[in-house]
C-alpha cells in the first residue's frame, strides 16, 4: 500500500515539474523592470521601457499569509479532533495542500489565463498564489466528509480530480454566468461539501457506523478548538483577500465577514445547551462550537463585499450558526441513516446549508441592488455583467461621465440575481456529479481502501511514539 501510493504520488510530482518547467513563467509584477516591455500605441509605435503596475506585495503578502494560516494549519487542526487520528488529520492536511496547490496553479492557469485570457503560458503571481491554495482548501473541506474512511492512495486521487471539477464549475462561473462569489459561498463551500457527500454516497461503508475510534477525547477536541479559533480570526482575510483594494468593496468585505462570524458564535452558545439538555443539564457542545461557530464566515461569502451593512452581517451571521447548530443536532443523523451518506466532520452543517444560504441571499441582495449605494464603479466592480456594453446609449453615457469600467452584459438587477440563483444550481449539478464519479473511481480495489480495523485509526500508516502505542487502546 505504501508503496503503491509513493509511486503514484511521485510519478504526480514529476509530472508536475514538467508542467511548471514548459508552461509558467513569473507574473509581469515578479520581472525586473528592463524585461517588462510594452507598446506605448498613445504617442508613438516606438518601443520603450516603463516600470509596470505598482508592488503589490504589501497589499497581497498579508492575505496571502492569512490564507496559507487557514489552509495548512488552521483547517489541519480542525481534522485533530478524532482521538486515534490527528497524525492522519494535521499530516494528510498538509501534503494535500502543498501538492493540491501546485496542481492547482496548473489547472486555474490552464482554465483562465490559456483558455480564457488566449495566453500561451501561465503567469505566476500573488493572486494566482492564492487562487490556487482555494483550489487546494477546497479539496480539504470535501476531506472532512470521509475523514478516517480513505486511504492515502484514494485521497490523492480525490484530490486530483476534483480540482479539475473545481475548474470547470469556475469556468462556467467567470465566462458564462458572471455572478457575483467574493467569498465562495458557492463555488468553494458548496461545492466542497456536496461533493464530498456525494463521494461519501459512492463509498458508504456500514463498518464505519458506531465505530468506537470515530469519537474524540479531552485533548483533541481541544487541538481542533484552537484550529477553529485560527479560522475564525482569519476569515475576514480569506473572504477579502482577492477583492480589488483599491476599492471599498475590500472594506467592506472585512467588516460584513467579522460581524458575521461574531453573531454565528454567539448563537451557537445560545442554541447548543437546548439542543443538548438531558437530565436537567443544559451543557455545550464541544462540536458545535468548532463548527457552527464559523458558519456566519462561509454564509457571508458571496455577500461580503455587497452593500449588506453591518445589521446585514450580523442577521446572515445568526441565521447561518442557527442553520448549522440545527444540522448537527439532528441532520447529521439524518443524512446517516436515511440517505447512508456518513460524513465524519459535518461538513454539511458547516459548508454545505450555510453555503446554500449564502448563496441565496447574494441573490436577494443582488436584486435590491441600486446605484445610489454603489456607485457606478462600486456596481460594476462588484457584478461585472452589469456593466454596459460596447458603444450602448450607457456606455457612451458613462463614458462621458469619466466612469472607469470594463464592457458587461447591461444585465439588470433582477437579471443578475437570476444568474446568482443558477450559479447555485449549476454548482450543485456539477459537484454532486463530479462526486459521484470520483467515487465511482476510488473505490476499486486498486486505490487500497482501508479495512474495517484501520478506519479512523493511525497505527498502521503513521510511526507511533512507543509510549503512546503501549496505552493505545485505552485511550478515552
Amino acid at each position: 500500500m505504501g508503496l503503491k501510493f509513493s509511486v503514484t504520488c511521485g510519478l504526480f510530482e514529476l509530472m508536475l515539474l514538467t508542467l511548471f518547467a514548459v508552461l509558467v513563467k513569473y507574473g509581469e509584477r515578479a520581472m525586473p523592470p528592463s524585461r517588462r516591455i510594452s507598446q506605448d500605441v498613445n504617442k508613438s509605435s516606438e518601443v520603450h521601457v516603463h516600470t509596470g503596475p505598482e508592488n503589490d506585495v504589501p497589499i497581497l503578502y498579508p492575505f496571502f499569509q492569512d490564507v496559507n494560516v487557514i489552509v495548512f494549519f488552521g483547517v489541519g487542526l480542525l481534522m485533530t479532533f478524532l482521538k486515534k487520528y490527528g497524525y492522519s488529520g494535521v499530516g494528510y492536511n498538509f501534503f494535500i495542500a502543498a501538492l493540491l496547490s501546485q496542481w492547482g496553479a496548473i489547472v486555474n492557469g490552464c482554465f483562465n489565463q490559456i483558455y480564457i485570457d488566449g495566453k500561451d503560458h501561465i503567469e505566476i503571481g500573488l493572486r494566482s498564489l492564492i487562487s490556487a491554495e482555494y483550489a487546494a482548501v477546497t479539496v480539504l473541506i470535501s476531506f472532512g466528509v470521509v475523514l478516517g474512511k480513505v486511504s492515502r492512495l484514494q485521497l490523492l486521487v480525490i484530490g486530483i480530480l476534483e480540482i479539475l471539477f473545481y475548474a470547470v464549475n469556475n469556468l462556467l462561473a467567470v465566462k458564462y454566468l458572471k455572478y457575483s462569489d467574493a467569498g465562495g459561498s458557492i463555488f468553494l463551500h458548496a461545492f466542497a461539501a456536496y461533493f464530498g457527500l456525494a463521494l461519501s454516497w459512492i463509498l458508504y461503508n456500514e463498518n464505519s457506523l458506531d465505530n468506537y475510534n470515530e469519537g474524540s477525547s479531552y485533548h483533541s477536541d481541544i487541538s481542533a478548538m484552537i484550529g477553529t479559533l485560527f479560522l475564525w480570526l482569519l476569515w475576514p482575510s480569506f473572504n477579502a483577500a482577492l477583492l480589488p483594494p483599491d476599492y471599498v468593496a475590500q472594506h467592506r468585505s472585512i467588516i460584513n465577514t467579522y460581524f458575521s462570524l461574531t453573531a454565528s458564535c454567539v448563537v451557537v452558545f445560545v442554541l447548543s445547551p437546548i439542543f443538548q439538555r438531558s437530565g436537567g443539564k443544559w451543557k455545550i457542545s464541544m462540536v458545535h462550537v468548532q463548527n457552527a461557530s464559523l458558519a456566519g464566515g462561509v454564509a457571508v461569502g458571496t455577500t461580503s463585499n455587497m452593500f449588506l451593512t453591518p445589521f446585514g452581517a450580523l442577521l446572515i451571521g445568526c441565521c447561518a450558526g442557527a442553520l448549522s447548530t440545527v444540522g448537527f443536532s439532528y441532520l447529521t443523523s439524518f443524512l446517516t441513516k436515511s440517505l447512508k451518506i456518513h460524513d465524519t466532520c459535518g461538513v454539511h452543517n458547516l459548508h454545505g446549508i450555510p453555503g446554500i444560504f449564502g448563496g441565496i441571499a447574494g441573490a436577494i441582495i443582488t436584486a435590491l441592488a441600486q446605484v445610489d449605494s454603489y456607485g457606478y464603479e462600486g456596481l460594476f466592480s462588484v457584478w461585472g455583467a452589469r456593466a454596459p456594453k460596447m458603444n450602448s446609449t450607457d456606455y457612451w453615457a458613462l463614458k462621458n461621465m469619466s466612469v472607469k469600467f470594463d464592457v458587461g452584459d447591461e444585465r439588470s438587477a433582477f437579471v443578475q440575481a437570476g444568474y446568482q440563483v443558477a450559479g447555485i444550481m449549476v454548482t450543485l449539478v456539477i459537484s454532486i456529479f463530479g462526486g459521484i464519479v470520483t467515487g465511482l473511481i476510488v473505490k476499486r480495489e486498486i486505490f487500497d481502501p482501508p479495512t474495517e480495523e484501520q478506519l479512523f485509526d493511525d497505527e498502521d500508516f503513521w510511526v507511533l511514539p512507543q509510549k503512546h502505542i503501549e496505552g493505545y487502546e485505552n485511550i478515552d
